[in-house]
């Protein structure tokens, strides 16, 4: 538990680099072969479902992006390990709770037809 509080600033998300041609007919990235503008660094990451991106305007906004990133991967990793303790635990200590107990039969959530 004591790791999980050690965490930083942390999201998950990741960074690809974004290349463009501007449209202008006399711009260099409208001649053949011409990479184009960029790249230009983005972070992408999911919000209810939709993919969002934000720009990263310079190098120390990278730099704190991928340091978020990292720290999120951590965090993963630290509740999965966590996730497998819990169910060693349950499994250890697993009774049989159904002994002493009586077999009811469970009423039907379905209504009948007469009335």
């Amino acid at each position: 538990m004591g790791r999980l509080a050690q965490l930083g600033d942390f999201r998950a998300g990741s960074i690809t680099g974004f290349t463009r041609r501007c449209g202008k007919q006399s711009c260099h990235c409208a001649r053949k072969g011409d990479p184009g503008h960029g790249p230009t660094l983005r972070l992408t990451y999911k919000v209810g479902g939709k993919t969002l991106t934000e720009s990263l305007p310079d190098q120390e906004g990278v730099k704190r992006a991928e340091a978020e990133i990292a720290e999120f991967r951590r965090f993963k990793e630290l509740t999965r390990k966590n996730a497998k303790i819990c169910r060693l635990r349950a499994d250890e200590g697993q009774v049989d709770r159904g002994a002493g107990k009586k077999n009811r039969k469970r009423r039907s959530s379905r209504r009948s037809g007469a009335k």
